[in-house]
């Protein structure tokens, strides 16, 4: 196994205390190479990750959160299932002040989706 492979397969979330944790500001993160595998299908899926939040007393590692969504890769997973897998695992490790996650997904078959889950309604 190649250490890339070592790392995504031990992936785990890493916080670091927030910096300005008596200010309310907006990190947003993109990922445009996210991949997992249809459940039906077997085929890969492909998506753009798009994370925002306003953190609370802990920000997300960018390099921990890199490989977490790389662990994906192999998982037979539903598009609405990754977005709410990723959304709950940064919500509960960062308790964050605000949670945006959205699952761009490419268009396969002719459709196209967009999972939007937050901590709010907007």
């Amino acid at each position: 196994m190649l250490y890339g492979e070592k790392n995504i397969e031990n992936a785990h979330l890493e916080l670091w205390e927030n910096p300005a944790v008596g200010r309310d500001y907006e990190i947003d993160i993109e990922f445009p190479e996210f991949t997992c595998l249809c459940p039906r299908s077997g085929y890969p899926d492909f998506a753009a990750i798009k994370i925002t939040y306003i953190p609370g007393d802990y920000v997300v590692e960018l390099k921990s959160l890199k490989l977490y969504l790389n662990s994906f890769r192999g998982k037979s997973i539903s598009h609405e299932q990754a977005a709410n897998v990723i959304y709950d695992e940064l919500y509960n490790r960062l308790k964050p002040r605000y949670l945006c996650v959205i699952g761009d997904f490419n268009p396969r078959g002719n459709v196209k989706t967009v999972i939007k889950v937050t901590s709010t309604q907007t």
